[in-house]
């Protein structure tokens, strides 16, 4: 039996390798298992059927010239038992009849033997990336990549998202931590004619100084200590599609200069290799700095700033954009329902008020994280205003009714005593650090009494503290 496994790595990728040649399938697997692969190995099409049915390969590399059942026919098997896996065809003895007619029955690519190492492995790592931005394009839309919300603010943004897609300009989105940058990336990605190419994003204030070039270059095998084999970076995983540079303002001034010289050249060499590797990137970068003050400042060079900022994208904070609030915890609700399999909660339509007139410090990311917290701890299936969190109540800014009175023309007595009412109790609550109980000591009513004077101007007492 000539079918060979070495799968037990899983959430690696695995590529199958079938070949009647013993000696090319061990070479191979080595090479692929150096660079992280897992490897299954068959030597005739039919064992490579078996092995395709039992495992789900990310990568073929398919032999032609094998007996009994050939590499061309086993490509048509292999397509009818499951299209979408990239199948790249190796062959000794490769002609231009054979190269069109795998292409023609879905061949990724075509290598000749005796196969370049330095050609196979760019080669079936973009055919693996090509695969997963596929899947991604065709699976239902996930809620990173959705843009939520009736806000002009964000109608703003979409209508330049859908102008700027189709072109190929660099872009540079500024915005507060959490309002959606990389979400924006996404979108103009998934709307440009790179949308089957990869998407890779580079948070650049996560990665330590001393090991952003590599991550970014990649680097040669012996590099530096621990380089125990070559490295691609993520320019590299991004060629013919969107390289995302997320915190950009954090990067060096060293590691500015060479994004630079590639975003100039579309070129760069690898750490500890000579070599020089075209690469076609479109590049989008964000920030939540101000990167004219940071030019000021001397810590962001200016020429890369105005080779980024040729479309510039800036994002309103969620407090700008309250009518987005509403919309956006619904949302989130029904997300984190299915998501965590609870049953579906609702707001009260105090607490709703209450969120809506909070500032959301933490924008979008904030508001989402709250609502997943309280989908798994509110026992019920109404979130009431005496769940939220105290930050909610403590925030200065929040609009909480603000005490003082302004009396619209044309209001009539009883509503304007009513008002009147509203804003001395509240100008009192205020004095009383919202206490309730001495609040109502101080203005000499009963407690119960204001109670039902808070809920009657739609105010739930229980946000408030000595209830």
């Amino acid at each position: 039996m000539s079918l060979q496994k070495k799968t037990d790595q899983p959430g690696k990728p695995l590529a199958l390798i079938i070949d009647d040649e013993q000696a090319i399938c061990s070479s191979l697997a080595g090479v692929l298992e150096d660079e992280g692969w897992r490897t299954a190995t068959a030597n005739s099409g039919r064992q490579g059927m078996i092995e395709y049915k039992l495992n789900s390969p990310d990568i073929v590399l398919l032999d032609v010239w094998m007996p009994g059942m050939d590499g061309i026919e086993t490509l048509q098997k292999l397509k009818e038992i499951r299209d979408g896996v990239p199948v790249v065809i190796m062959s000794g003895h490769g002609t231009i009849e054979t190269a069109v007619k795998a292409t023609k029955l879905g061949a990724f690519d075509f290598l000749e033997k005796p196969l370049s190492i330095e050609k196979l492995l760019p080669m079936i790592e973009h055919a693996r990336q090509i695969r997963l931005s596929r899947e991604r394009a065709t699976e239902p839309k996930e809620r990173s990549h959705q843009l939520i919300g009736v806000s002009p603010a964000l109608e703003s943004t979409r209508r330049l998202i859908k102008v700027v897609a189709p072109r190929n300009s660099w872009v540079l989105i500024t915005g507060e931590n959490g309002t959606g940058k990389e979400v924006v990336a996404q979108n103009i990605h998934m709307n440009s004619s790179r949308a089957t190419r990869p998407f890779v994003a580079v948070n650049c204030a996560a990665i330590p100084e001393e090991l952003i070039e590599s991550e970014l270059f990649g680097h040669a095998k012996g590099a530096f200590t621990n380089a125990i084999a070559t490295k691609r970076g993520r320019f590299e995983l991004a060629h013919q599609g969107t390289l995302f540079l997320d915190e950009i303002g954090d990067m060096s001034l060293k590691t500015q200069a060479k994004i630079l010289r590639i975003l100039q050249e579309q070129k760069f060499e690898r750490l500890g290799d000579d070599a020089s590797i075209d690469v076609d990137v479109r590049v989008i970068a964000a920030t939540n700095k101000d990167l004219q003050e940071e030019i000021r400042k001397g810590t962001f060079r200016e020429d890369l700033f105005y080779r980024l900022n040729v479309i510039p994208f800036v994002l309103a904070p969620l407090r700008e954009r309250r009518e987005d609030i509403a919309v956006l915890a619904h949302h989130f609700l029904s997300e984190m329902a299915k998501e965590l399999n609870e049953p579906a909660k609702h707001f009260s339509e105090e607490a709703l008020e209450l969120i809506q007139t909070y500032n959301w410090p933490g924008n979008v990311r904030e508001l989402r994280n709250l609502v997943e917290r309280l989908t798994i701890m509110v026992p019920g299936v109404e979130i009431q205003v005496g769940d939220l969190p105290d930050s909610v109540f403590e925030d200065k800014d929040n609009a909480v009714p603000e005490p003082g009175l302004a009396i619209a023309p044309g209001t009539s007595l009883k509503q304007a005593k009513s008002d009147f009412e509203k804003s001395f109790i509240l100008d009192r609550l205020q004095e009383n650090q919202w206490n309730v109980s001495r609040t109502a000591d101080a203005i000499g009513i009963e407690r119960s009494n204001l109670h039902k004077k808070l809920r009657g101007y739609g105010i739930d007492p229980k946000r408030f503290k000595g209830e």
